[in-house]
């Protein structure tokens, strides 16, 4: 940059701001690198040193040419993606602390950018010509109101820890948004008001425009090619994505009332979702579904939802309700009746929960004979004992849910 003289580059890059090393140099590269622009400036070459920890084999142990525990990122790029790698190598990190790399972590990170680029296919597939700007609708439903307050508590959370150099913690929050609120929510919600069509669907397409585009920009500094290659194919407002604005809390998009009050919604659906499945009862078998619950305008708005993603044929919503024969689901907002007979055959359910407690019955007295056996526990390696007192736990457990079942039955 021209030094020592006082050139226009030394002058605008010098000092910086924020130095990026692990702990393993701090004295022999940050302590010399101080000291030798102090004797030779005067000033302080950065204000800020961020300390990250080095990155370990899935063992723990340090990558070496002697152990040949090595990852060549040029191979895992070429395999994965740059992204999938930078992804995997931010989650979980700390500042100052070690993390263990796998090939496991390159390849949920590589998964979690096909749940973006699917996610983005499907609301480009749906978004009408008509909409050149990314900008939110005049009018918004509740579900609208909720991922929306949803993504302003992301902005100002995924902000403040980047500010903190939480890199890790950041980039946690985006995938969960992004994989749990917006892919497997949001546009769950929102696939029959697409098809409706009319300002209802015009509406819907432009809150997920505005997600998605203010979702990838908080994802660029982790996944900076997946998310100019999507910014480039939504409509935007700026030639590249690093050059647009970062997202920022606005308190205008902050419904939290909504937000709590589509929650008894969502813990309503995932109590009939995790029932059925507790009755391996298929998405495909649709059955009444019976709410007894106060907030009877909440549930009412909102059939729909329990349509589409709890297989409901009907939905019944009153203050009281008494259905006989039938699996309740307890939330804090309501109680919720299954008619038994329309979800299965009592029978048949009978008896194949009958035959997994005899076959748990004979696993625990399987286990619970070994560990009775005191000349087998004094002669086994610890290991194995407290191998068989895990599985023996876990065989109880079982049995439990298995007497719940029937009891329900």
């Amino acid at each position: 940059m021209g030094w020592p003289d006082n050139t226009e580059d030394l002058d605008y890059f010098y000092p910086t701001n924020t130095l990026v090393t692990g702990y393993d140099i701090i004295f022999f590269w940050v302590a010399r690198m101080i000291f030798s622009a102090l004797e030779q400036t005067g000033k302080v070459p950065f204000d800020t040193v961020f300390i990250h920890g080095l990155v370990r084999d899935a063992q723990g142990r340090k990558m070496s040419k002697s152990l040949g525990n090595g990852v060549d990122p040029l191979e895992a790029v070429e395999k994965y993606g740059a992204d999938a790698l930078r992804l995997a190598l931010v989650t979980g990190s700390s500042p100052g602390n070690d993390m263990r790399f796998s090939e496991e972590k390159i390849m949920a990170a590589r998964n979690f950018a096909n749940k973006l680029w699917n996610a983005t296919r499907f609301i480009m597939m749906n978004i009408s010509d008509e909409i050149t700007t990314v900008e939110l609708p005049n009018e918004l439903q509740i579900e609208d109101k909720w991922v929306l307050s949803k993504y302003n508590t992301l902005v100002r959370d995924v902000t403040d820890n980047l500010d903190k150099f939480e890199l890790g913690i950041a980039v946690q929050k985006l995938h969960d948004f992004i994989w749990d609120i917006l892919c497997d929510w949001y546009i769950e919600l929102t696939k029959s008001r697409l098809q409706a069509g009319g300002d209802t669907s015009l509406n819907a397409q432009k809150v997920l425009l505005y997600i998605m585009s203010g979702a990838i920009k908080l994802l660029h500094p982790f996944m900076p090619f997946i998310t100019e290659e999507i910014w480039q194919a939504l409509p935007n407002d700026s030639e590249t994505i690093m050059t647009a604005s970062f997202p920022v809390y606005m308190d205008e998009l902050n419904f939290e009332a909504d937000e709590i009050e589509f929650a008894r919604i969502m813990d309503a659906i995932k109590g009939i979702r995790n029932v059925r499945t507790e009755m391996n009862v298929p998405p495909s078998k649709k059955a009444a579904v019976y709410i007894e619950t106060e907030f009877v305008d909440t549930f009412n708005s909102s059939k729909a939802f329990f349509e589409r993603l709890a297989s409901a044929s009907e939905v019944n919503v009153a203050t009281s309700q008494n259905i006989e024969g039938a699996v309740q689901v307890a939330t804090t907002s309501a109680r919720i009746f299954l008619p038994l007979d329309e979800l299965i055959d009592k029978d048949k359910e009978l008896e194949r929960l009958n035959r997994e407690k005899a076959t748990c019955q004979k696993d625990i007295d399987m286990l619970a004979g070994k560990i009775a056996n005191e000349s087998f526990v004094a002669k086994a390696p610890a290991k194995v004992v407290d191998d068989i007192k895990v599985k023996l736990a876990k065989a109880r457990e079982l049995m439990q849910k298995i007497i719940d079942s029937l009891n329900a039955l």
